[in-house]
């Protein structure tokens, strides 16, 4: 990931992550996850949402504003 991008949020649960990146693509914010999970054992890695330099605090209120869990 270059250094026009920054992490916001980071699971080991998946479908948690893209919950996450619906939310701030529903609220116009582009992202993109990154899936850092071994591919045989899901239990090891991240996955990982990452926005934009000029969205971070941006999303990072959307986030904070909303029950993710």
């Amino acid at each position: 990931m270059n250094s026009d991008w920054e992490m916001v949020f980071s699971s080991s649960f998946l479908p948690q992550a893209e919950l996450v990146k619906a939310l701030l693509e529903h609220n116009e914010i582009v992202c993109v996850l990154r899936n850092n999970q071994d591919s045989s054992y899901k239990a090891f890695g991240e996955v990982e949402v990452y926005v934009k330099r000029e969205d971070v605090i941006q999303a990072k209120y959307i986030l904070d504003h909303n029950e993710l869990e």
